[in-house]
């Protein structure tokens, strides 16, 4: 019998999610805040603010999940913004049952040097990491006291989504033009990837098996490149020449984080950047069969974020 899901956040992930589900034949409802999600077939697209408890759990009514893919904006409102929005979710599932699927990341474990796994502790020292550890901690602890059921699913720096996003997809239109990119940290340290769709697809399964809840779950993704391989990578598959592709010191993002919040608090999580990032995702391959998605078209969904053309393969 077909299901019924709110998705809070339309943007790559939820739309992925919404589109899922929809395609199996729930019936999903797509919260934004400007309510012009994308036009998919069995999807409706409505206004919503995350942080108010009452028009969460308007929207949820009759929900079987409520998938949690927002963001609340750039990293200088997260401190405002997170708490009233996590505590709005967590209020909204209590009230309907739902199961509360969140999309999470790899901020919570802070600066380790292993490659990262379920097992590892939520040790991040800095205020975005600690405030992520939070987010999952209070869900979790809902969980455990039966109020709620809940899981999070967490990946890397995303790529692969219908518009520009993370380290890659803002250097990439720069690169796609022949002009020398600037990323943040080292450009020569392995980092793993993860495609957005990934990161939905794993949503929607952990979802549907209900001894899976209670616990985070890292996504599959491709072997760890450097940032310097990933635009060399996607220029080769566009047929376009290769660019110069330079690093920019966590002391150089603090100084010009005195005049820009955001740098401010990139010049924080610069470590990501800095040693080896790898993501070990061994336990949900292993319990669910689950793969990534094909690289190459995991590639050619980046490149067209970034406004490559397929029919254009020169500079853009």
């Amino acid at each position: 019998m077909p299901e019924q899901h709110l998705v809070v956040g339309a943007g790559p992930v939820g739309r992925h999610v919404a589109a899922i589900l929809a395609e199996r034949g729930d019936r999903v409802v797509l919260g934004s805040r400007s309510g012009r999600g994308p036009e998919i077939a069995g999807v409706t697209n409505v206004a919503l603010d995350a942080t108010d408890p009452d028009a969460l759990t308007r929207a949820a009514d009759g929900a079987s999940a409520i998938f949690h893919t927002a963001n609340p904006g750039p990293y200088p409102v997260w401190d405002r913004q997170w708490p009233l929005m996590s505590s709005a979710l967590l209020t909204a599932t209590e009230r309907t049952g739902a199961v509360y699927a969140m999309a999470g990341n790899l901020y919570p474990l802070g600066p380790v040097t292993a490659p990262m796994h379920e097992g590892m502790p939520d040790d991040a020292r800095d205020h975005l990491g600690a405030l992520r550890a939070r987010v999952w901690a209070d869900a979790l602890a809902a969980h455990r006291a039966g109020r709620i059921r809940a899981f999070e699913v967490r990946g890397s720096d995303y790529i692969g989504g219908e518009s520009a996003a993370g380290h890659i997809g803002r250097a990439l239109p720069t690169a796609l033009k022949g002009k020398t990119v600037r990323m943040v940290g080292r450009v020569d340290t392995p980092h793993t990837f993860t495609d957005v769709n990934d990161v939905a697809r794993l949503l929607v399964t952990v979802y549907d098996a209900p001894d899976a809840h209670g616990r985070v779950w890292h996504v599959p993704s491709h072997a760890p490149r450097t940032q310097r391989q990933m635009i060399d990578e996607l220029l080769d598959l566009a047929g376009i020449p290769r660019v110069a592709v330079r690093g920019m010191s966590p002391a150089s993002l603090r100084t010009l984080g005195l005049f820009s919040p955001l740098l401010r608090e990139v010049a924080q999580l610069s470590y990501q950047l800095m040693r080896p990032y790898v993501l070990d995702a061994t336990a949900a391959t292993e319990r669910f069969s689950f793969a990534p998605s094909p690289w190459e078209d995991t590639l050619h969904r980046t490149l067209r974020a970034a406004g490559w053309q397929p029919d254009r393969p020169r500079r853009i």
